[in-house]
């Protein structure tokens, strides 16, 4: 499963002196309005320096943050949340359903009724039935569309194994009516509504699609389901698969405009505002420039891109601008992997030991302060976790998150690779150990710190600096045996701890490239065989865990309370990574936007949301 993206870091280390005051300023949860009352209008307008996309923006297998967002304000799913910041941005409510699904006593069958006459927009401009629902599990089955996260639906509705040589109806899908979806899963699979608001889920006309049968070509003929669509859409001859031109409103290499979908109800819709007239995002590669016209006010806010460090200090020391900053928990952590197969992190002794010696504080001042984040202390975001767990819990905890050397190195004399007992490794193995990291800021401004904690304990690392790509590419690939690095992130697909404890942490999730369990967590004795690597004996597994946490149902308190538990083994028991922080998405923003809220579930500004003033019309946009 490719992982969903987002567009890195530039840039961002600041001096500890400016950020120190950032705390208080911005938008934090990212509920409420920056300034003035919301109304309804104008054009919301902001840029970035890349789409990104991984799936050319066709639902099917767009894996991209950035179209997980703007998606929300197109398409319309069975479940969905409100587009709003903080915890309550992450719950699920009915959306194309028009109640809580029927969920039968064993689990395994969910019955979804639809809202009535709730239709696609031009130029389809007919009701939204359940076979549209279900066309877009039979896309996501298809093997030639690479539906990107299909992993989430194959394997757990019957029928589905992502390897359909072309949309085919699904045994465990059925369409009684035109207003009735029933779900048939192989096993209980609590988080299941969750995948149901993910944007692969919404329904597709097959009138439309039909006549796109390779990965991403359907992304420039998107039909909106939701209370926004492409702009040009109306002018889509969709009379033959010959006659169709791309929808004018979208090139990837330029620019998105959208404009409000003329077949749209708003009172079919209790979870979307819709306040703006219209949105338009434009590529600018020149990331300054970008900070330059939302200082300037050409532009309503920023997007995705962070921050350049100089544009960010004047607004961190200028109470005047500090008000325009918006700091908000992106439901991200980031940490330093150690490898369970590799020496000498091969002893649980010597990853206790590394968590108690790390001074986190000071890689948060190498980030830029607290208006990055806050430092981590375990595996998920409290977000994630629905703050049942935060930072309060912090088992290699310190005075002021800068390490405690004697109850590391008391950890250390522990470990077999400390033969004489003095707190310090003494073995060939702590001595010149590759650690991968990017070769740009922050990793770059963390590295030293990073190497002076491990140096405390007799661990001696030659930093291997890469270019993003190369960096995990490097980690993903198994044979490459590489001990640590530093900096692997995880960003949440949706608001439940499964997407981040099956992929990191489940032994079968293993595989010898692509991998995203860089601690190989639950590799078995056969799996280093088959990926050519050593076996240390035994590695500590968590597949039972997860399984007993996943057959949970989603509304069962137990559940959460289960992924704490599993979170605090990973920790105490497992120890595969020094966790350092739960970092934020920044955002700046002008006047002109009058109402500001953050949508937790995709980590970017809301576009369903906001509001702005500058009474721009739609009729301008190109």
């Amino acid at each position: 499963m490719v992982r969903r993206r987002r567009l890195g870091l530039t840039g961002i280390a600041l001096a500890v002196a400016l950020v120190a005051t950032a705390c208080g300023g911005g938008g934090g949860g990212g509920g409420a309005a920056s300034s003035g009352q919301a109304q309804r209008g104008g054009v919301f307008r902001t840029a970035l320096d890349d789409f990104g996309l991984s799936d050319g923006y066709d639902p099917t297998g767009e894996y991209n943050s950035i179209g997980f967002n703007s998606f929300h304000a197109i398409l319309r799913t069975l479940m969905s949340t409100k587009m709003i910041g903080g915890t309550d941005g992450n719950k699920l409510y009915p959306d194309l359903a028009a109640a809580q699904p029927t969920i039968s006593g064993d689990g395994l069958t969910y019955t979804f009724k639809l809202r009535p006459n709730v239709k696609f927009g031009p130029p389809v401009n007919r009701a939204i039935t359940s076979r549209d629902i279900e066309y877009a599990f039979e896309r996501i089955n298809t093997a030639p569309l690479v539906a990107q996260y299909g992993s989430y639906y194959c394997g757990t509705i019957r029928g589905m194994d992502c390897q359909a040589k072309s949309p085919q109806p699904i045994s465990g899908i059925d369409t009684p009516d035109d207003s009735t979806i029933v779900f048939q899963l192989e096993q209980p699979t609590g988080d299941f509504l969750y995948r149901l608001a993910m944007p692969a889920t919404a329904p597709i006309p097959q009138e439309v699609a039909k006549c796109f049968t390779k990965a991403g070509d359907y992304g420039r003929f998107v039909i909106a389901s939701g209370p926004y669509m492409i702009k040009g859409s109306d002018q889509l001859d969709i009379s033959s698969c010959k006659a169709m031109k791309p929808i004018s409103g979208f090139d990837p290499s330029k620019k998105l405009l959208l404009v409000r979908n003329t077949a749209y109800d708003q009172s079919s819709d209790d979870l979307r505002s819709n306040f703006v007239d219209g949105v338009q995002i434009t590529v600018d590669t020149n990331v300054n420039d970008i900070f330059n016209r939302v200082e300037s006010g050409a532009l309503d806010a920023s997007y995705v891109n962070q921050p350049p460090k100089t544009i960010l200090a004047r607004y961190v020391t200028d109470a005047n601008k500090r008000k325009f900053l918006h700091a908000d928990s992106s439901d991200q952590t980031w940490y330093i992997t150690m490898n369970l197969d590799q020496p000498p992190f091969d002893d649980i002794h010597v990853r206790k030991a590394v968590n108690l010696v790390m001074d986190k504080a000071a890689i948060l001042q190498a980030w830029g302060g607290q208006v990055w984040g806050q430092i981590a202390t375990h595996i998920m975001p409290p977000t994630v976790l629905g703050n049942q767990l935060t930072q309060s819990y912090d088992p290699y905890g310190s005075a002021g998150f800068h390490g405690d050397v004697n109850k590391a190195q008391a950890e250390m004399k522990q470990s077999k690779y400390d033969t004489d007992k003095d707190g310090v490794c003494d073995a060939p193995d702590c001595k010149n150990l590759v650690i991968v990291t990017r070769n740009v800021a922050p990793f770059t401004d963390m590295e030293p710190v990073v190497s002076a904690s491990l140096s405390k304990l007799g661990i001696e690392v030659k930093p291997r600096e890469l270019a993003t790509s190369a960096a995990y590419q490097t980690i993903q690939t198994i044979k490459n045996k590489i001990p640590i690095a530093m900096h692997p992130s995880w960003i949440k697909d949706y608001a439940d701890p499964f997407t981040f404890a099956y992929v990191l942490f489940a032994g079968k999730a293993i595989n010898p490239t692509g991998n995203v369990n860089y601690s190989l967590v639950g590799m078995t004795q056969q799996q280093a065989s088959t990926f050519g690597v050593q076996y240390p004996g035994s590695i500590p597994s968590v597949d039972a865990d997860v399984a007993a946490c996943e057959k949970l149902a989603g509304d069962d308190p137990n559940r959460t309370t289960c992924w704490v538990n599993f979170d605090k083994k990973l920790m105490e028991q497992v120890v595969p990574w020094v966790p350092y922080l739960w970092s934020n998405n920044i955002t700046l923003t002008t006047p002109s936007l009058t109402r500001y809220v953050y949508d937790q579930s995709s980590s970017y500004i809301s576009l369903t949301q906001i509001a702005v003033n500058n009474k721009l019309n739609t009729s301008s946009l190109s």
